[in-house]
């Protein structure tokens, strides 16, 4: 069973990041995620480096493939710019590098003050984005005027031999038909097993990879704890993830939550980490397993 550890921008700070790196590559894990936050979700996460200089930054110290986890490249960051980071991404990774791709949070994207979409024109800005990150891959002058993007004149020079994979993000139907349409592979944070059967039926068995969070701690009401404390947001429901627009706003609708909400494996007894890898299995995903510390919430990922 291959391993595949996370590394969550949130909650730790670079150093701790690439230390971790480093230990995952010599525990025998064999690639990367890694989150691409500009806010954490509540202040006792408390980090948010930039991704792609730590992506730079982990290409130097482990040789894990590295997958972002994902990144939005329509508001914060214009296309053109993600194209230019992955492009270099890699070329430092020696072509281990996939971009993970997503429709993106208020939380991390507003920033900018060009105000927050609707779900629909997000996912057409994200299919023109791909559009246009893939035209900048074929190292052409690439002139693009559509609804969402203008690029003018644009040419990446630092282009590796091949282009880095493009997996997509999908929540919902229509998130997952546009994976289908415009991604390599499917990205997801749950045991969805409709949302796998759609993908794969309409792209004839593509990838499909998904995360999932879980707490090592000595005692599991201690875990629990610790669980809760950092990751309140996991119990919020609905569309509040992509739509509550700041840390305070997470931290206020979370105190709606009660701790038994917050859904991850926790605690000393492997049983509930292996029947939560289980559960991706059953829905269609090939185990590729969880990692933790103790005393940490950590999130890992299955393929």
């Amino acid at each position: 069973m291959d391993l595949g550890y996370f590394l969550s921008c949130e909650e730790y700070g670079p150093t701790d990041l690439l230390d971790q790196a480093r230990r995952a590559q010599d525990a025998g894990f064999t690639s990367l995620w890694i989150s691409d936050p500009f806010h954490p979700w509540n202040d006792g996460q408390g980090q948010s480096p930039f991704v792609w200089s730590m992506i730079g930054a982990l290409s130097q110290v482990c040789d894990l493939p590295i997958m972002t986890a994902v990144t939005c490249p329509t508001v914060r960051i214009h296309p053109v710019l993600v194209a230019q980071a992955a492009a270099t991404s890699a070329l430092l990774t020696g072509g281990r590098f996939t971009l993970g791709v997503g429709s993106g949070e208020a939380l991390n994207e507003h920033v900018v003050g060009t105000g927050w979409p609707s779900a629909d024109v997000r996912l057409g800005m994200l299919a023109e984005a791909v559009e246009v990150i893939r035209a900048l891959w074929t190292g052409a002058v690439v002139e693009h005027r559509g609804r969402y993007f203008t690029v003018e004149h644009a040419r990446l020079y630092s282009l590796p031999a091949e282009s880095p994979p493009i997996y997509v993000s999908g929540f919902g139907t229509k998130a997952v038909d546009l994976a289908a349409r415009i991604g390599e592979g499917l990205a997801a944070v749950a045991p969805d097993g409709d949302a796998v059967a759609r993908f794969k039926d309409a792209t004839r068995g593509k990838p499909a990879v998904a995360g999932m969070k879980s707490c090592w701690a000595a005692d599991t009401d201690e875990a629990l704890r610790i669980a809760y404390r950092l990751w309140p947001n996991e119990g919020l429901p609905g569309e509040l993830s992509q739509v509550l627009p700041t840390p305070e706003h997470f931290m206020q609708a979370s105190t709606l939550v009660r701790p038994e909400q917050v859904k991850m494996p926790h605690g000393p007894d492997p049983q509930p980490y292996l029947d939560a890898v289980d559960g991706y299995a059953k829905a269609g995903y090939r185990p590729r397993c969880c990692a933790w510390l103790p005393g940490e919430v950590l999130p890992s990922w299955t393929h």
